[in-house]
């Protein structure tokens, strides 16, 4: 089907041009003489793209873009304009125009502005789509992402996800490890059916074999009645073991038991129990350096790091830190009740060069915070803590020499991209062949580096 563009402009001539040119180029075309007649026509036809005049009779082009952008939400909207100023393509954008463009043009600009405005749209909706995608598999936690090295990491969790593979998550405290193993299980044929988390190190030594294995009736003291275990609770689905590392040792060789016979013996019972679970385990400990010092079992770990996903920092991928920002930003503004809409660039830009010690779990208890203390539509410095205000920012210390790399890559990737999206005429699934990289890559990267065919 055919982009659909209406045309709003009271000069007849000027409208009869525009639609001839535009049909020409394959457009379907749709016109009113008045932003009273557009309104009418949005309700009538659909429509991709609105190119408008500003100045008209009645209800003019600044008046009739809002009304326009509450019914076509995300529909580009280019203003036209005899009168042409800076002032008055600043005022068009302020109120949501995608562009701004003098009368007379040339039909070859229009054209250009157009198309532009198109692949914005297409783009967008590709990434909604996309962003819809991850929440359907992850549920309500997405993860949001656009560095190629969480790119490439959730591609690895749609491979692994596949399988009941067992799988080991690592990283530093609140990378988000169990919003990856949610990830695993919500993309995963298990997805139907429990994902248990438990954390290893929470449940004291004596409780916890009961606790993941079950118990008879009056197996110890207290137990007065019979108890089904996690790994029985998880039956046909997915147990999340957090910081695995603090499993006393005398429980590391039942759990691995569990894991290669499938089956679990609840305490007091005579007769094991078979069950169907995927477990993945995380930790931020290092458990090479615990299998040296005694403390973790080596065939434990050949047997739960089937899969390694390794979670990276969030100071070691800051191009996530803006859309993250955006996401807890929305969030809270909804849970709170606040009017606050977005971040100010200067608190925006001392929030990506933090180095974020507490990693994701930190910055999202900061914009939490700075949320409940702006107090109008914009999240400013003064609604930041002092640490991050202080903090020296990337680039006048040591770490100056990782972003001239980072600076590099990223010049490099988009010569690529761009080498490749002109190879393909502009078709993203050969490019993303091209590139030896996903479609979905692909599409993460055209967002980051706002890059246009």
């Amino acid at each position: 089907m055919p982009d659909r563009i209406l045309i709003v402009d009271d000069d007849d001539a000027l409208r009869e041009s525009l639609e001839m040119i535009l049909a020409s180029e394959g457009y379907g075309v749709t016109t009113a003489c008045s932003g009273d007649q557009a309104l009418a026509r949005v309700e009538e036809v659909p429509v991709d793209i609105v190119l408008c005049d500003v100045r008209m009779p009645g209800l003019d082009g600044f008046e009739l873009l809002p009304q326009i952008a509450r019914k076509l939400p995300g529909v580009p909207v280019v203003m036209m304009s005899a009168y042409g100023s800076e002032d008055l393509a600043i005022e068009a954008m302020k109120l949501g125009a995608y562009d701004y463009v003098a009368k007379p043009f040339q039909p070859s600009e229009i054209l250009l502005t157009l198309r532009k405005a198109m692949e914005r749209e297409r783009l967008r909706r590709a990434n909604e789509q996309l962003q819809r995608d991850v929440e359907r598999a992850v549920g309500e936690r997405p993860i949001v992402a656009a560095s190629a090295v969480m790119i490439e990491l959730l591609e690895l969790v749609e491979r692994t996800a596949a399988y009941k593979t067992t799988a080991l998550l690592t990283g530093e405290s609140g990378t988000g490890k169990e919003v990856l193993a949610r990830a695993i299980h919500g993309q995963s044929p298990r997805r139907a059916e429990p994902f248990i988390a438990v954390n290893c190190g929470a449940i004291p030594e004596p409780l916890l074999e009961s606790e993941l294995f079950g118990h008879a009736k009056g197996a110890f003291t207290g137990a007065n009645r019979a108890r089904r275990g996690l790994f029985a609770e998880a039956d046909g689905g997915t147990l999340f073991l957090d910081e695995i590392a603090e499993l006393p040792q005398s429980l590391q060789v039942k759990l691995l038991r569990v894991l290669q016979e499938e089956e679990v013996r609840p305490v007091g019972e005579s007769k094991p129990v078979e069950i169907d679970v995927r477990v993945i385990a995380a930790t931020s400990r290092d458990l090479e350096a615990m299998i040296e010092e005694g403390t973790f079992r080596e065939d434990l770990y050949y047997r739960l790091n089937v899969m390694r996903l390794e979670i990276p920092a969030l100071r070691e991928r800051r191009e996530d830190i803006s859309l993250l920002c955006d996401h807890f930003l929305a969030h809270y503004r909804d849970s709170l009740g606040k009017a606050v809409r977005s971040i100010a660039d200067d608190a925006l830009d001392r929030l990506i060069h933090y180095d974020w010690p507490g990693n994701v779990r930190e910055l999202q208890n900061v914009i939490e915070r700075s949320v409940i203390l702006a107090d109008g539509e914009r999240l400013g410095l003064e609604h930041l803590p002092s640490n991050i205000v202080q903090a020296k920012t990337t680039g006048e210390g040591s770490d100056s020499r990782f972003f001239a790399m980072k600076a590099a890559r990223r010049r490099f990737e988009i010569d690529l991209i761009r080498r490749a999206l002109k190879e393909t005429d502009g078709n993203r699934t050969h490019a993303a062949k091209l590139l030896e990289i996903s479609h979905r890559a692909l599409l993460y990267k055209i967002k980051e580096y706002g890059i246009r065919d």
